[in-house]
């Protein structure tokens, strides 16, 4: 079929080669979290175009091509029980913004798939090829005759449903054309993509965007608009299916970047993939489930994400649970990620190098989080023989699919375990009513997801200014203030002629100062004044690359859309605390990684004046050591007065520089700003304003570190002017605390921990002497017992007494009673509106038939409470303490029955 085996890493780097050669800017992948409301995660290639082919901002290139990441989650648990489905995979594809169309798409894919290897191509052979197309697009089918000279009988046409693109929302569309491998008669019967696409294997989709669709209610039922502007062209060509067929594999599990994970698994397990016969076929189920689930969590890792309880976090806590799993169900107990995940750390090292580089955290994750499950799992077991043990009580022999579903949902207790141990109990699973509760569960997620659909901003009206005027003039980095023309007054969304006093709206204008929101740093505030009155600048944002908002308020008189100049000016101190705080959030990272290690990597960051806040990926608190440590490198790179210098770059040459790229962020690889303080000590790609020198940020302190969720940590400070006022009161606090000690500052600690220990001594003999005094009253109460049918009874109020000084003293008087004779002591406690009821029997009074939480039992109605216990002793309580000597009447009524 081919010239011969390539590895995946070939692979990919001939697909870059072959489009760059024809004049493709190579575009590295995204991060898997780029910021996009209807998406998790990157699930196509497609998707860091997405505002180029939408309209919403100017590509920056006509041709571009990447191998992009990618991780769909809508069938996990269908994952490994066939061998089509997976988590994590890689899309090769070629973008046409506006430049070549069908014929191009048609010519390039055709070179590459069947060009000999020795040229750079993957060598297809040509007569294995097909394709399929849409019924009237005439024009793909002619591209595939001319070029490819493919005849008819291997151009098939395919409907809607098969051959047409859309987002599945209104937005650009078009027909696409299907290449298809033919993997030959072994695999099934002829007859083209149409008869059997086990032996018919779609390779990539070349997708012709060529129309704007105003409705999409299905894949093939939508409104046209019309044309687009533009033609664009969008393919995905699947890397792990090529490969497999290159490799001569049978499915993507058998590839060289995830097989050897099967191959350890193997080892481990003492189990044999590809064995026969059912057990077998289960085996070889889990094996695929273990090998996909250990390379995509080792991706999203690798992309910052850390396991939690919701969003992308659940998602990797979900594989690396049902991996960790797996490896259960196939007899091996000890911790298996530190075996697995190596070996798909150095599978996709070689393509993806920051896996590597960035292996320490990577490991300490995954590891932690297993760690974590396998307490989980002895949790949960515990749990579980709770809920065998009531079935088995009941007679039944169904664990009932709530439970089931309680220990999936609430103790993470995945579902196959529970039928393995069920089992073994000789129990079964009421399985149809615990997948009724999860497929509610789904559909409320997936309501949750349609919902989502909702957030995405209306464009449009942006985009056409944009078109109409071009860019912003952006100054932020080299002035405070400008005479501007504005260029759009918007209210609502809406263009409006003019703006009343009080009234917001948002305001273009050709040219600003002011720094809009992004990377962390709030948007500066200011003003704008025009001839006769004055806006208050309330926000500042880019709700489409290149053009800047404004949202303001008139403060005084009344803005006319056509006004001829304004003077915009950022407001100096806020500009100052803003430069101060992003400034100061880059040398706190520095810190970190300088006391924790390269590890302590910032996964997110917020610093508006005087304030900032980094979020960091680290497993355990801080000690207060650790936080002084990093305030005291903070404060040293301060008093160093290092320079804090930026130029531009491309993204690969900036990480070859060492800058640190974060997780999540998205850049243009054409230029990127790197931003260093103290030159290789703190590198980092950033858009933010900065000070000049790190002692212009005055001073860091550092005000508090806690748990943001699970691997995750906070540590807030405060600088400038904001950090000595937080200092300066510490230091009145301290001068009046050492004044009302009479002691001096240095000494004020010890001082105030000799009062501590004093206190709790005195604390103490307080507790001595009130115990004392409670047990001192035992006697007269045990004096004072009456007969009852034989029985020796003490039922009296306490006031004052609360449940633990009831039970104490309760205790003590039936101690003092006689033990050959019936005695049962009753005490009903008052305090703090709330009664507390406690019943003490002795032995003899049990043989007699009585039991202390029947008693309890008696008088808590009473209380509005209840209550119970064992036979000797009980205690309950209620809210009512206005009905104590009724309580304690039925009490004494219950023992004369006796």
């Amino acid at each position: 079929m081919t010239d011969g085996y390539l590895s995946s890493a070939e692979i990919r780097n001939r697909f870059l080669a072959h489009f760059e050669g024809r004049g493709h800017t190579v575009v590295p992948s995204a991060s898997l979290l780029l910021d996009d409301p209807n998406l998790l995660f990157v699930n196509a290639g497609m998707v860091p175009f997405k505002p180029y082919f939408l309209g919403q901002e100017t590509p920056p290139f006509k041709r571009a091509t990447s191998v992009q990441k990618c991780v769909r989650t809508l069938d996990i648990e269908e994952v490994g029980k066939t061998t089509r489905h997976g988590t994590f995979f890689q899309m090769n594809g070629n973008f046409s913004f506006g430049d070549y169309f069908k014929e191009g798409a048609v010519q390039y894919a055709w070179e590459l798939i069947t060009g000999d290897q020795a040229s750079g191509g993957l060598g297809f052979d040509p007569e294995k090829v097909w394709v399929t197309v849409l019924p009237e697009d005439d024009e793909a089918r002619d591209a595939w005759k001319r070029i490819a000279g493919l005849p008819d009988e291997r151009i098939q046409p395919r409907g809607l449903k098969d051959n047409y693109w859309n987002m599945g929302v209104p937005g650009p569309g078009g027909p696409c054309s299907e290449i298809y491998i033919d993997r030959g008669a072994e695999y099934g019967p002829d007859g083209g993509p149409e008869a059997d696409e086990d032996r018919f294997l779609e390779i990539w989709n070349l997708v012709f965007m060529q129309e704007e669709l105003s409705a999409v209610r299905a894949k093939d039922d939508f409104d046209i608009a019309g044309p687009l502007p533009s033609k664009n062209i969008d393919t995905g060509m699947g890397l792990e299916r090529v490969a497999y067929l290159l490799q001569g594999k049978q499915n993507m599990y058998e590839i060289d970047t995830v097989f050897p994970v099967i191959e350890r698994a193997q080892e481990l397990s003492g189990k044999k993939y590809g064995a026969s016969g059912s057990d077998g076929h289960l085996d070889d189920v889990r094996f695929r489930v273990v090998a996909d689930h250990v390379r995509s969590s080792l991706m999203l890792i690798g992309d910052g994400v850390t396991p939690g309880n919701e969003g992308r976090g659940y998602v990797l806590r979900r594989l690396l649970r049902r991996a960790v799993r797996n490896m259960r169900l196939l007899g091996y107990q000890d911790p298996a990620l530190p075996e697995l995940l190596p070996v798909s750390r150095d599978r996709m090292g070689e393509s993806y190098p920051e896996l590597v580089t960035g292996w320490d955290r990577i490991a300490q994750v995954a590891y932690a989080e297993e760690d974590a499950f396998r307490k989980t799992l002895q949790a949960g077991t515990q749990i579980f023989d709770l809920a065998a043990g009531e079935v088995k009580e009941s007679g039944a022999g169904t664990i009932p699919g709530e439970k089931a579903f309680a220990l999936h949902d609430t103790y993470g207790f995945p579902i196959d375990l529970t039928l393995e141990m069920a089992a073994e109990a000789g129990l079964s699973v009421d399985e149809p009513g615990f997948r009724q509760l999860m497929s509610e569960q789904r559909e409320r997620a997936k309501a949750d997801a349609r919902a989502k659909k909702g957030q995405h901003a209306d464009t449009g009206v942006y985009r056409g200014i944009l078109d109409a005027n071009g860019p912003t003039e952006w100054l932020a980095y080299e002035t405070l203030e400008t005479e501007s023309k504005p260029l759009a007054l918007l209210r609502e969304g809406a263009a409006v002629k003019a703006l009343g006093n009080g009234e917001i709206g948002e305001l273009v204008l050709d040219r600003t100062p002011f720094y809009a929101e992004s990377g962390g740093q709030v948007a500066d505030a200011g003003t704008i004044e025009f001839e006769g009155g004055k806006l208050e600048v309330l926000d500042v944002q880019r709700p489409v690359r290149g053009l800047v908002v404004h949202q303001v308020r008139v403060v005084d008189g009344e803005l006319p859309a056509d006004a001829p100049l304004l003077h915009a000016r950022v407001d100096p101190d806020w500009r100052t605390g803003a430069r101060q705080a992003h400034s100061g959030t880059h040398v706190i990272h520095a810190a970190l990684r300088e006391v924790l290690g390269p590890t302590a990597l910032q996964s997110g960051s917020y610093n508006r004046p005087g304030y900032l806040r980094l979020d960091f990926g680290w497993l355990n608190a801080l000690s207060p050591e650790q936080v002084h440590d990093i305030e005291q490198v903070a404060n040293n790179a301060l008093r160093a007065d290092l320079p804090v210098d930026w130029q531009y770059m491309t993204l690969s040459e900036a990480k070859d520089w060492g800058a640190l790229a974060l997780f999540g962020e998205t850049y243009d690889d054409t230029k990127v700003r790197v931003v260093e303080i103290g030159g290789p000590w703190s590198r980092e790609l950033c858009g933010g304003t900065h000070v000049d020198h790190s002692s212009q940020i005055g001073t860091i302190v550092v005000t508090g570190e806690a748990s943001v969720g699970s691997g995750n940590r906070r540590i807030e400070a405060l600088t400038g002017v904001e950090g000595f006022s937080y200092l300066a009161r510490e230091r009145d606090v301290v001068g009046q605390l050492s004044t009302l000690l009479k002691t001096q500052p240095g000494d004020l600690v010890g001082r105030v921990g000799d009062l501590v220990e004093r206190l709790k001594q005195t604390e103490k003999e307080i507790e001595k002497i009130r115990l004392a005094q409670l047990l001192s009253g035992g006697a007269a109460l045990a004096g004072g017992a009456v007969d009852v049918n034989g029985v020796r009874l003490v039922a009296q109020r306490l006031d004052g007494a609360a449940g633990g000084d009831v039970r104490t003293l309760a205790t003590d008087v039936r101690g003092r009673l006689a033990g050959d004779t019936p005695a049962v002591v009753v005490l009903i406690g008052a305090a703090d509106g709330k009664a507390s009821i406690v019943a003490a029997l002795n032995d003899a009074a049990q043989a007699r038939g009585l039991a202390a939480g029947d008693l309890v039992r008696a008088a808590a109605p009473f209380l509005d409470g209840k209550g119970g216990g064992k036979a000797d002793m009980a205690q309950g309580g209620g809210t009512d303490v206005t009905r104590i000597d009724e309580a304690l009447a039925a009490v004494t009524a219950a023992v004369a029955q006796a």
